[in-house]
């Protein structure tokens, strides 16, 4: 995946760019990661499926961004977190005593490594492990409900990704397809009462192994200037215990803009990500699954030294839509919990 890189104070270039040949033969560039499952172009949707779209954190510039990288291998280390305490059906806010689930607070904590393969070929792996506080409606042990917070902590799915970007000199276009394992947890803990809390669709794990289809290009709007476009679609292949994950469409298009500041350079970015996910299936899924969503995500990235970069955004919804069962009567709950902002933060390094 093409993307900025700065090759010392004041000289950012796209990745390969505006290399000499010398330069292309002697230093290898290497990737972050392109996109996991959801639409997403800002930042970290989803690779991995759950009533978040959390997926949302693995696209956006710090997939079409490279990590300068002597050797060809870089690493990065990813937080994210949300907060989901509101309750929506369809397009609008709705009222809490409609859902029985009240709360998902997820803090995402995912490691990674990118390798480029002579040039042309690059090959992502990330590993994300979930810290979920998950507060809904249970029944203690006479069958009267409660309201009760279940954590969790667990694996989530693992991406494998191979792209290709040697279409153009400057790598600015490429196109991969990568594979989700059923790495994560998909079966719900037991709550202090006996029972099973989680749903399918609010565990760290599908179940299911995933295929994904991507594409990135990188465009100059000037000096120091560039825009990006990426986009990434994931359906299962096999899946496990009757619960099929919606398919699942993310993208995002940005502009980031490198400020050099002696030997660091900082680069401010503005990012609209989308996401489409179809409604869950089989007998475990839950009507109440399934959204299309926009999200504004301003951001920036620092420089800090050639191999060395930081990245962090705060993506905000602008419009959004969650499907919904037909009525309270269907399922005995109504909605999907959403968040009102979502935070990003990743550290990068080549060696």
């Amino acid at each position: 995946m093409a993307g900025i890189i700065s090759n010392g104070p004041g000289a950012p270039v796209l990745r390969r760019a505006l290399f000499t040949q010398k330069d292309l033969v002697m230093t290898r560039i290497s990737t972050l990661a392109l996109g996991a499952t959801c639409l997403a172009m800002l930042t970290p949707v989803s690779a991995y499926a759950c009533a978040c779209g959390c997926g949302i954190f693995d696209a956006g510039i710090t997939g079409v961004t490279p990590q300068d990288s002597d050797s060809g291998l870089s690493v990065f280390a990813r937080f994210s977190t949300m907060d989901q305490d509101t309750n929506r059906e369809h397009g609008h806010i709705a009222s809490a005593d409609d859902n029985t689930d009240k709360r998902i607070k997820t803090d995402f904590y995912t490691l990674g490594v990118n390798y480029v393969i002579g040039h042309k070929w690059m090959v992502m792996a990330e590993l994300p492990m979930y810290h979920r506080n998950f507060t809904t409606t249970g029944a203690d042990t006479n069958g009267n409900p409660v309201i009760e917070s279940v954590p969790l902590t667990d694996l989530g799915d693992a991406m494998v990704r191979l792209t290709y970007s040697g279409f153009a000199e400057d790598m600015s276009t490429g196109l991969g397809v990568g594979i989700k394992l059923p790495t994560g947890r998909y079966t719900s803990p037991v709550d202090q009462y006996g029972g099973l809390p989680y749903d399918r669709d609010s565990l760290p794990g599908t179940g299911s192994t995933d295929l994904e289809a991507s594409g990135y290009h990188v465009g100059k709007l000037g000096k120091g200037a560039r825009w990006f476009v990426q986009g990434q679609y994931r359906f299962a292949v096999a899946t496990r215990d009757g619960y099929r994950p919606g398919n699942e469409f993310d993208g995002a298009l940005g502009v980031t803009y490198d400020l050099p500041a002696g030997r660091t350079v900082i680069s401010p970015t503005l990012q609209l990500l989308g996401s489409l996910r179809a409604h869950d299936s089989g007998p475990e899924a839950s009507a109440n699954s399934g959204y299309q969503r926009l999200l504004l995500a301003p951001g920036l990235r620092v420089q800090v030294t050639r191999k060395l970069s930081i990245y962090g955004d705060v993506e905000f919804p602008v419009a959004q839509y969650v499907n919904t069962a037909a009525s309270i009567a269907d399922e005995g709950t109504l909605g999907q919990l959403v968040a009102p902002v979502a935070f990003k933060l990743q550290v990068s390094y080549g060696f």
